[in-house]
């Protein structure tokens, strides 16, 4: 299924969400994914209107892929699957936050975070 990168690809997203859906240029919205009962932070990924209609209505996160230029849904080739237990639209409406039940790691290296490996050095006066 192709996806045009000028405007988003037709589909079935109730009209009212899709409407205050607020887009990069290529048609994303960032998807923050987050464990539902431990607040833990696994990952980031893009969804357009009809990666987050496939999401509300399958339970599974859909994702879009840039690199790849298709859908995918996590676990489908890892196993490592993303049980959806809500979605949440940002104040400003141009982030997505998905809480899930991960099954095993949610990073493509294998990690169950994407934000675990490589924490950088805060020296300012909160720290």
């Amino acid at each position: 299924m192709a996806r045009m990168t000028s405007s988003p690809q037709s589909s079935d997203l109730d009209p009212t969400v899709a409407a205050r859906l607020k887009r990069s240029a290529d048609g994303l919205v960032p998807a923050i994914a987050q464990q539902y009962d431990t607040g833990e932070v696994l990952m980031l990924g893009w969804m357009d209107d009809e990666a987050l209609h496939r999401t509300l209505t399958t339970g599974r996160c859909t994702y879009w892929s840039r690199s790849r230029q298709e859908y995918w849904v996590k676990g489908d080739t890892s196993g490592h699957f993303q049980h959806v237990k809500s979605v949440a639209l940002d104040c400003d409406a141009d982030t997505l936050l998905v809480k899930v039940d991960q099954v095993g790691a949610a990073c493509h290296t294998g990690a169950r975070t994407c934000f675990d490996a490589d924490e950088l050095t805060v020296r300012g006066p909160s720290a």
